[in-house]
This record gives C-alpha cells, sequence and structure tokens, in this order.
C-alpha cells in the first residue's frame, strides 16, 4: 500500500455548509467560526458565496466576511456569475469559486441555465480574471450522480473538467453532490481524471449521504488524490439538490487519515472547539462519529 505522507484539506463549512441553513445565523459566529477554524490548523477554506440573498439569504454578509478574513491562509469565495463576481470585485479577494453541473437538469435548477449556457458565460470571466492574478477554483457539481437525471457517465465530467483546465483554472473540486458514488466509481473518476489532467490540481468532493464518503476517498486517495473538501461538523447540503446531506465531516476525515500516519496539519481537538461554536445556531444537530463520541466521553467525565 503507497499512501502519501500529507494531504490537505480544504475547509468548505463557512460556506458549502451553512448555505443550507433556512434561519440566518450572524455574522458575528460566521466570523469566530472562521476563526476557529484556522485555530485548529486549517490552511484553505471556502469561506462564503456571492449569491444572489434572494435565492440564498444565509449568504447575504459575504462582502463582511471576505473584509474580515483571516490573513495567512486562503480564503476563496464561490461567485456563481457576472453579477456575483461584481459584487467580489468590490473587495480586495482575488481567490474565487465558481461552479457548473455536469448533469443539465441540475445545473437549471441551481442557476436557471444550460451547462452549456454556464460555461459560454463562465469561460471568458476565469481567462479575463487569470490575467489578473486570480487564482480560480472551478467545482464540478453533480460528477457522478445528478438526482434528476440519474448516473452521470464519466466523459460527460472529463470533458467539462477539460473545458475549464484549457482555460486556466488552478483548481478542479470534483463532487458527489447528491452522495451516491461508490468507491469504485471515485477511484475510476479520479484515475481518469488524473491521466487527463496530470498538471492542474484536484480536489474530491464527498457528500456523506449514504455513508460512503469516506470510503470514496479512501478510493480517491489511491487514484492519486491529495487534496479533499471536507465541512466542520459534517453540516450542509445543496438546496437545489433533493435528499442530498451534509458533507462528508472534516473531523472524521483528520481522524482517518491521522490514524493511517497522513498527516493533515489539524488539530483535532481544536477542530472540535471550532464546531463548538456554530453547533447550537445549527437546525439539526451535528452528526458526524467523532464529534458525537467526543462529546459523549465529556458528558460521562
Amino acid at each position: 500500500m503507497v499512501l502519501p505522507e500529507k494531504v490537505t484539506i480544504i475547509e468548505v463549512g463557512p460556506r458549502d455548509g451553512l448555505q443550507n441553513e433556512d434561519h440566518f445565523i450572524d455574522t458575528v459566529t460566521k466570523k469566530e467560526f472562521i476563526q476557529k477554524l484556522v485555530f485548529a490548523g486549517v490552511q484553505e477554506m471556502e469561506i462564503t458565496s456571492f449569491i444572489s440573498p434572494r435565492w440564498v439569504p444565509q449568504m447575504k454578509d459575504a462582502a463582511s466576511i471576505v473584509n474580515s478574513r483571516p490573513k495567512g491562509i486562503h480564503s476563496i469565495a464561490l461567485v456563481p456569475n457576472r453579477k456575483g463576481l461584481e459584487k467580489l470585485l468590490e473587495t480586495d479577494c482575488k481567490s474565487i469559486a465558481v461552479f457548473v453541473g455536469v448533469s443539465n437538469s441540475f445545473n437549471k435548477k441551481n442557476v436557471n441555465k444550460t451547462t452549456r449556457d454556464s460555461m459560454e458565460e463562465l469561460l471568458p470571466i476565469i481567462a479575463e480574471l487569470k490575467t489578473k492574478g486570480f487564482f480560480i477554483r472551478a467545482c464540478i457539481s453533480t460528477a457522478f450522480y445528478c438526482p434528476y437525471e440519474g448516473k452521470v457517465s464519466i466523459k460527460d465530467t472529463v470533458k467539462l473538467c477539460r473545458e475549464f483546465a484549457a482555460v486556466g483554472v488552478d483548481e478542479l473540486s470534483v463532487a458527489d453532490t447528491i452522495g451516491m458514488a461508490t468507491p469504485v466509481e471515485s477511484f475510476l473518476l479520479f484515475s481518469e481524471l488524473k491521466r487527463e489532467l496530470p498538471s492542474i490540481m484536484i480536489a474530491a468532493h464527498f457528500h456523506d449521504t449514504r455513508k460512503m464518503a469516506l470510503a470514496n476517498i479512501y478510493a480517491a486517495l489511491q487514484a492519486g488524490i491529495n487534496r479533499f473538501d471536507s465541512s466542520a461538523g459534517g453540516i450542509g447540503g445543496c438546496p437545489f439538490a433533493p435528499g442530498a446531506s451534509g458533507n462528508v465531516a472534516t473531523e472524521d476525515v483528520v481522524y482517518m487519515f491521522e490514524r493511517m500516519g497522513i498527516d493533515t496539519g489539524i488539530d483535532i481537538d481544536k477542530l472540535v472547539n471550532a464546531i463548538d461554536v456554530v453547533a447550537p445556531h445549527l437546525s439539526k444537530e451535528i452528526e458526524s462519529g467523532y464529534y458525537r463520541l467526543t462529546k459523549k466521553a465529556k458528558d460521562e467525565m
């Protein structure tokens, strides 16, 4: 068994994790959550989204979050379209994420555009931003399955990733949006992406709907992936993907890797402290294995 010495965790809790919460979580709590994550050792993070508050009210404080982002880490803000980009450009943030669904049906539900229409809008924007020194992360939704169309072909996912790579994106975040992928499917897709696009950073993004995320992460690791998205507390879900549960929990991913002798750079006890900041404000209890067991042990002391 060949394992890397180190992996990188991209924390998505403040953005992908909180976006599905119906009631607004106050900005002070979000900022403290982010600061505690940094204190735990997180070095890369999606912190917010410049999406219309009409569609995702939780993100209405995006500018405030970006303007107070921690120094010394890689903070990324998601922009869904040119309007979102215009809002981001009013700040000094130069790391952005864009997203497109491989599935047309999902993309229409998400941004009211076909996949092709989204690409025709985004590709010129990306090319322009790269000339200005921006870091661009392309998030590929429904890379395995779509809640409306079913299984998505590897060929279609790879083709979309290739288009993004051609205009110079720095990273691809490839997502099992509804948590239906199996470890075999994970290994096959990420092996193909590593063969096709060997010079670009690729992150695996798994939701834990069917409790397969850790197995899928291990399969992606075997395919050569060493960057993984996760959400502290396993919080999240997609407003436009019925049935999708939260992201894989950062603490469970860190625990697995560290037990395997793979360095994540994250202090798991401090990570639990970060989750404690936001947990009382969530609509559901934290369900991750490590967090629940830690809390149970403390309660029994």
